[in-house]
């Protein structure tokens, strides 16, 4: 399977797995790597000495390209700049933040370079800052998300129509199907998160990933829009924090009762009454803990069988 993507990655399949605080260490990113896909290690929740770690692990445990997630507004991002360009890391995912900051430093050490938008608006200032591809994230996404709330069915085609570089669809993915409509839509691979957080390699707590494979339609939402919009599955912090909100709490009392290391506290050490469960609405469709490998090749089957449904008599009016 070669396209933009693949080649530009050097890569065997145009299926790159999300940079996800607490879920996406070096055991994930380098078994999707060494699957076939792109794997990424999720920066924004490591100190600096963890993420060398992870660095170092990494690329210990496989040969084949990965990538870093890296959030604009982490603290000790100058650390991470300087830890990415000293491993030799192939590729940089930025995000939260203007790619104009540091894309040029990270490519004059001939890293390549991708930003993550939710909206046509900065997709476009992403293409100007100079960035190698796009990744367009929809309202369906778990973790942080777009205001607009702009669905990925949506967001796809009218930012492959304004851009010229290769574009990665996120956001409510997690299938052979929901790759293969990405595509169809105009772009050139997928990200996926929730499915991987459900995978062996996840350092997502079982707890978390129990509660992913329970959950239902309709089990997640966004919330928090005037802070930092985030999708959560719904637990008893869920309904404190949207109570806040019923009885018009202040942003400071909001802020407040949101407190330090919610998403720790629920993603990587379990808890599911107090923590922060950050899912995509895809989680509905999950129902399984299984090695990133077979979910890979499972999304790559599904999809050439869909591809070739689609080629047969009943597709053609």
């Amino acid at each position: 399977m070669v396209n933009r993507i693949t080649s530009l990655f050097k890569i065997q399949y145009p299926i790159i797995q999300a940079g996800m605080i607490w879920c996406s260490g070096w055991e994930l990113a380098s078994a999707v790597s060494n699957a076939g896909g792109l794997g990424i290690i999720g920066s924004g929740s490591m100190y600096p000495d963890i993420l060398e770690d992870h660095l170092i692990k990494c690329k210990a445990a496989t040969d084949k390209p990965f990538a870093i997630n890296l959030p604009m507004l982490y603290p000790n991002i100058d650390e991470h700049i300087q830890l990415i360009i000293k491993h030799k890391v192939p590729i940089v995912f930025t995000s939260a933040g203007n790619p104009k900051t540091y894309t040029t430093l990270l490519k004059s050490h001939g890293i390549t370079v991708v930003h993550v938008v939710s909206s046509v608006k900065f997709a476009k200032k992403a293409e100007e800052a100079g960035v190698d591809a796009i990744v367009a994230e929809g309202f369906e996404a778990g973790g942080h998300n777009g205001r607009d709330e702009t669905t990925t069915f949506c967001l796809i085609p009218m930012v492959a129509n304004e851009i010229n570089i290769p574009l990665i669809a996120a956001g409510g993915i997690g299938t052979g199907r929901g790759m293969l409509a990405a595509m169809n839509l105009g772009a050139d691979a997928v990200q996926i998160g929730s499915r991987f957080v459900t995978s062996a390699e996840s350092s997502a707590h079982k707890n978390f990933k129990v509660s992913i494979i329970e959950s239902k339609e309709g089990d997640t939402l966004l919330t928090l829009k005037d802070l930092t919009p985030v999708r959560l599955l719904k637990n008893e912090f869920f309904n404190k924090l949207q109570k806040a909100y019923d009885e018009c709490a202040k942003t400071e009392e909001i802020i407040e009762l949101l407190g330090r290391g919610r998403a720790k506290k629920g993603m990587f050490e379990g808890d599911l009454i107090e923590g922060e469960l950050e899912i995509g609405q895809i989680a509905g469709l999950i129902d399984e803990i299984k090695p990133a490998v077979e979910i890979v090749d499972e999304i790559i089957a599904e999809y050439r069988k869909t591809i070739n449904e689609q080629n047969s008599a009943k597709y053609i009016f």
